[in-house]
C-alpha cells in the first residue's frame, strides 16, 4: 500500500503521541541521557497533550501513514517561540518528523506543504520554527521554504539543553 497523508483528529491523539514519540527518538534520542529522555517524551508527547494540539481550531497536525501504521507528522499551530518579535498571531512549524524507511522519496516537501498551505489559507503571515543548532539537513530544508535564521535559544530536555537556531519566514 503505498503511503498517504491525512489530517489527524482528536481521535488520533494516540497515534499522534506514538509518532512524536518514535520519531524524536528516531532523529534525536541517542543525544540524551536515558532520564532525559524519558522525561522529555513523558511530559511532551502524552495523548493527552497531542490531543489538546488537536482540538485547537489554531493548530493541525497531519499524519503520514503506511497503511495502519504513523510514519511521519507535521505538527503547526501559533507561534510559541522565545523571540521577541514572535507572537501568537504568527504561525510556528513546532514539528515535523518522518521515520528513516521514509526519507529522501519527498514525504517532507509534502507535509511541508500541507502546512504552509494551512499557515497561510488567510494570506500571508510570519512563519516561524525551531531547528537544532546542529541540524543542518532541516536547516537547508527550511531555508528552501525561505527561512532564516532570526535568533537562538536554549530548548530543555529533560536536564539537557539543546542550541537551537529560530528560523523566520518574512511574509
Amino acid at each position: 500500500m503505498p503511503y498517504s497523508i491525512r489530517r489527524a483528529t482528536p481521535a488520533d491523539a494516540e497515534r499522534v503521541a506514538d509518532i512524536a514519540c518514535r520519531g524524536f527518538t528516531e532523529a534525536f534520542g541517542h543525544m540524551y541521557p536515558p532520564e532525559d529522555l524519558a522525561y522529555f517524551l513523558a511530559v511532551c508527547y502524552t495523548p493527552e497533550t497531542q490531543r489538546e494540539a488537536l482540538e485547537d481550531p489554531r493548530s493541525a497536525i497531519w499524519l503520514l501513514e503506511d497503511g495502519d501504521e504513523a510514519i511521519g507528522h507535521v505538527y503547526v499551530g501559533p507561534c510559541g517561540l522565545p523571540h521577541p518579535e514572535a507572537d501568537e498571531t504568527h504561525g510556528e512549524i513546532k514539528r515535523l518528523y518522518i521515520l528513516s524507511q521514509a526519507h529522501n522519496a519527498g514525504w517532507g516537501t509534502k507535509l511541508m506543504q500541507s502546512a504552509m498551505d494551512w499557515l497561510l489559507r488567510d494570506g500571508p503571515r510570519m512563519l516561524w520554527v525551531g531547528v537544532w543548532s546542529e541540524n543542518f539537513g532541516a536547516q537547508r530544508f527550511y531555508a528552501r521554504y525561505g527561512f532564516e535564521k532570526a535568533g537562538e535559544y536554549l530548548f530543555p530536555v529533560g536536564q539537557t539543553n539543546d542550541h537551537e537556531f529560530i528560523l523566520r519566514r518574512e511574509p
